[in-house]
């Protein structure tokens, strides 16, 4: 950037111009040297306060800055339009300068350099081009420029092809991992482009946290600290590394993973270029992390970061044992394998892995064979070998035929799968995944030890004469324990430990503890049962903590009820209870805990958290709230009623999959049963079906109904119960009614998703919420025929008239408060229909 010496020149030579032109072009000149994306020999970045190069689509912004609380001085970039300045690459930082005196110019010799005042060197931009390629760019025009796309060249001015740059910021990555930058290798040069976190946020020297691509016949990703492993991303897969959700890559980035002769490079640029995301490897959290700028916030939003649980924590359980987070002692050995040390098994110490429960017979037939295991993080693959041209036959037969070969799979998942990848030695850091991440993998185990066992199963402790009398000892001082805390608070108590005792019970000390002694800091919200505190247990596992309100007397049975309930219910669509602690009058419940909080905290929140919810991910949302209503009213072991559906209680995990939570309204049928009454009428305004709300009958039909309201405020992003009074719709449902009416019912869909949605899966949706909201409770169809209804395309019956709650009903419940946060609890008598 140009001193204030030129000024003084365009002074004297336009000293007699008339003052008005005079200072009109002195500004105009100042304005676009101010704005430049360019330095030159003659035109220097300046450390004056106020110089900066910026991108020609405004986006970036290169410039002087210190660090923190740091008076050093560093050249570096950021987003330019985002007022929380986030420093995305820094030019010097091994060698800081220690005043602001210091430029950023092109020298004499063709180089981006970075001098003192006396013109000491700082910092060179090392070029791994060839001389004379050097020599050539030195003889025209050298000039830097700032891309858009935050890339720093060193280019001849009359030559902007990228292959012929002489130097690029994107070969020399700082700690963020920004689109269009390739993480990995130039074979040719032997650069490798990696990761390397600041050593804190006042320093941005190079620390010893280092995320880089690693050369194995089947790559991967690793985070390293120092020398030891940290993470894995798992292989790629020819799609996306195995431990990315299928779903997030899909749903918020386009990746590839480039390989041949001259180069090995990973690379991403997100579907939505508006949003502006970065990754980025933060020492403090230990994570590789997603950020994402919230505008309406005016902050930065971590989401989706790995490792993503305690499980991503490199080899936690040794070698072939499996790490599985929906576990709650995390560690299994696999099926055909027993821990190498019980002893330390039974004190979680996992690892010194596991070891064969037989050996195996090489090559003798039916002495040996192989076992699929389904949706696993495939395992480190430092010793493997690859043939992208076998199939999978071809490459049982290969692993076979090697004594030394433990596991194979295919390569590539795409097209049907093909491909051939073989494991020798010990597999590492196993991890079982979700259903729309990780991989089969064909392990090989003794024929015999085939025949015995069948399935995945967990390691079952040996109980020996002394354990057996610990375990003893251990259950009688719980018992004693709990009857001591029953007798000590018998009113608000005596039934809360009564029935099935399938969860493990937390001390308090240890809950205590991982809240922070319940800070207001890892406050998450406020149930109608009291705070939600978030949680991390010793062994790093985070949780959400329910602490049911001491001076409350309501909701002891439904914590009761919720204990005992979800002891008994398993699937992937309802939210996972790891435990309860009690204590006295403390009552709580140890939830998994979910990164993504809430559905309504999408749907009803600010325009950018509604933009971040796309069709895609609304219709997905969708569909599984529908399977696990299915379940809880169909295929669990009880038959049971939520009465609390809502957007509040659908938690949403790191991949936005949603999970029903809270059931300490709900109650369990048998399979007779169909419908109950009640005098006591609990819920939340909006979302109650009439026969509920104004006659305590409840049943199937009512979640459904509750359902329905659900589906049409995920479609609309507007809040039923909220929803502003007009003359012609008092809230959502009748909104919905009329636009059905009127037929033009795509004008209820969010406005925020602009035109990338699917027409006739919104259509089918506002439809089937239509049908589930219909007044009489028999109209209404089950769940099992909604989620028919949903992944089909047959015809479907006509709506009959929903059910006007808000309309047909006025209310007077003591709290007065029509909010979907609270809980409501209302005498049946102070509903009347008008």
């Amino acid at each position: 950037m140009a001193t204030f010496l030129p000024y003084c020149v365009l002074h004297l030579r336009f000293l007699n111009m008339p003052l008005f032109f005079f200072f009109f072009f002195f500004f105009s000149q100042l304005l676009a040297i101010a704005t430049t994306d360019i330095i030159t020999q003659s035109q220097p970045l300046v450390d004056d306060g106020k110089s900066t190069l910026v991108s020609k689509d405004g986006k970036f912004e290169l410039g002087f800055f210190s660090p923190g609380s740091s008076t050093n001085r560093y050249v570096g970039l950021w987003f330019k339009k985002v007022p929380v300045r986030y420093i995305l690459w820094v030019a010097n930082r091994e060698k800081p300068l220690k005043d602001k005196l210091g430029t950023m110019t092109i020298n004499k010799e063709g180089h981006l350099t970075i001098l003192t005042q006396n013109q000491t060197l700082i910092w060179v931009a090392n070029s791994t081009t060839t001389t004379t390629k050097a020599l050539n760019l030195m003889m025209s025009s050298p000039i830097a420029q700032l891309l858009d796309s935050g890339n720093l060249v060193l280019r001849d001015e009359k030559d902007q092809n990228p292959e012929n740059y002489l130097w690029q910021s994107f070969d020399y990555l700082s700690d963020v991992f920004l689109p269009g930058m390739k993480l990995g290798w130039d074979l040719k040069t032997g650069l490798n482009r990696r990761l390397i976190a600041w050593k804190n946020w006042d320093d941005p020297s190079p620390s010893n946290f280092i995320c880089e691509l690693q050369l194995h016949s089947y790559r991967e990703i690793y985070v390293w600290q120092g020398r030891t492993k940290s993470y894995r991303s798992g292989p790629w897969n020819g799609d996306r590394f195995v431990d990315t959700p299928s779903s997030m890559k899909s749903l918020l980035y386009n990746a590839t993973l480039v390989s041949n002769k001259d180069e090995v490079y990973y690379m991403y640029n997100p579907l939505n270029e508006s949003m502006i995301s970065i990754r980025v490897l933060n020492q403090t959290r230990n994570s590789l992390q997603n950020l994402m700028w919230i505008e309406e916030d005016q902050s930065w939003k971590s989401f989706g970061d790995v490792p993503r649980d305690n499980c991503g924590r490199y080899n936690l359980c040794g070698a072939y044992g499996i790490c599985s987070i929906a576990d709650s002692t995390l560690c299994q050995c696999l099926r055909g394998f027993e821990p190498k040390s019980p002893k330390n098994w039974d004190i979680y110490d996992w690892k010194g892995g596991c070891v064969r429960r037989e050996p195996w017979s090489c090559k003798v037939k039916g002495k040996d064979n192989f076992v699929k295991f389904g949706n696993l993080k495939l395992p480190d693959t430092t010793y493997t070998w690859v043939n992208t041209n076998m199939t999978l036959d071809e490459c049982k037969a290969k692993c076979w035929d090697n004594c030394s070969c433990t596991a194979y799979t295919i390569s590539d998942i795409r097209n049907g799968g093909g491909g051939c990848v073989m494991w020798f030695g010990d597999l590492l850091d196993l991890n079982q995944m979700s259903s729309d991440a990780g991989q089969d993998l064909y392990i090989r185990l003794a024929s015999t030890d085939i025949a015995k066992h069948e399935g995945i199963n967990s390691y079952k402790i040996k109980v020996t004469a002394i354990t057996a009398s610990v375990l003893a000892l251990g259950m009688l001082l719980t018992f004693l324990y709990i009857y001591k805390s029953r007798r000590k608070s018998k009113e608000n108590t005596d039934e809360v430990l009564e029935g099935d005792m399938e969860l493990p019970l937390y001390d308090f000390t240890i809950i205590a503890s991982a809240t922070q002694n319940f800070s207001d800091d890892n406050k998450l919200g406020q149930g109608g049962f009291g705070p939600v505190y978030k949680g991390t247990l010793g062994g790093g596992q985070e949780i959400a903590v329910k602490r049911l309100s001491q001076n409350s007397h309501q909701g002891v049975k439904e914590f009761q009820n919720e204990v005992m309930l979800c002891a008994k219910l398993q699937h992937r669509n309802l939210a996972k209870v790891l435990g309860y602690c009690i204590q006295g009058e403390e009552k709580m419940l140890i939830y998994e805990y979910m990164s993504n909080k809430s559905l309504d905290s999408f749907i009803f929140g600010s325009p950018t958290q509604k933009s971040l919810l796309c069709w895609f991910k609304r219709f997905r949302i969708i569909c599984g709230i529908a399977r696990g209503l299915m379940y809880l009213h169909q295929d669990s072991r009880l038959r049971i009623i939520h009465r609390d559906l809502k957007a509040s209680n659908i938690l949403l995990d790191n991949e936005l999959n949603p999970k029903i939570s809270d059931f300490g309204l709900a109650k369990t049928f048998g399979k007779d049963e169909n419908q109950e009454n009640t005098r006591r009428v609990i819920g939340t305004y909006g979302y109650m079906a009439p026969e509920y709300a104004i006659y305590g009958l409840f049943s199937m039909k009512s979640d459904v109904f509750s359902f329905g309201v659900l589906l049409l405020e995920t479609v609309s992003g507007i809040k039923n119960g909220a929803f502003s009074l007009t003359k012609q719709s008092i809230n959502l449902i009748g909104h919905a009614w009329r636009l059905w009416k009127d037929g033009v019912p795509l004008e209820l869909i969010d406005k925020h998703l602009g035109g990338s949605y699917n027409e006739s899966e919104v259509l089918r949706c506002i439809h089937i919420g239509l049908l589930c909201v219909q007044h009489h409770h028999d109209d209404r169809p089950n769940m099992t025929s909604v989620v028919v209804m949903l992944s089909s395309e047959g015809d479907l019956p006509q709506p009959k008239e929903p059910g006007f709650l808000l309309e047909k009903t006025s209310t007077s419940s003591k709290t007065g408060n029509n909010s979907s946060a609270s809980i409501n609890e209302i005498s049946i008598t102070q509903l009347q229909p008008r």
